[in-house]
């Protein structure tokens, strides 16, 4: 009991010192209006909110994000391979990778993919 408390003790005394030291040499930063700031999007936060947002890199993210998500669940097809019927495997994989390139095309010909618009 008495070892114990006593590696308590120090694991306390160690904590304070090192609280202590932290605070000692840590390095002053003169405090300004851009480092006191948040930082959300590259928007200053103290100007108007109504500020012009661009649509098209919007949708560049959604679709990004949207891929991103398919091909979270194409991966785990691979695996699905050895526990099921090669068929039925088979279908289920080529009508949702159908589905992936109809929703591409569909991007393609409305011009979401272009940069330059």
């Amino acid at each position: 009991m008495l070892m114990m408390l006593t590696i308590g003790f120090i694991l306390l005394l160690l904590a304070c010192i090192m609280i202590i030291l932290a605070t000692i040499l840590s390095k002053k930063t003169i405090l300004d209006r851009e480092k006191c700031s948040p930082f959300e999007c590259g928007f200053d936060p103290k100007s108007s909110s109504r500020l012009p947002f661009s649509l098209h890199f919007f949708l560049i993210a959604i679709i990004f994000l949207i891929f991103d998500v398919e091909i979270a669940l194409i991966l785990p097809m691979i695996l699905v391979l050895n526990f099921s019927n090669i068929t039925v495997w088979l279908l289920t994989s080529a009508f949702f990778i159908f589905i992936l390139l109809l929703g591409l095309y569909h991007e393609w010909n409305q011009g979401a993919l272009n940069w330059t618009n």
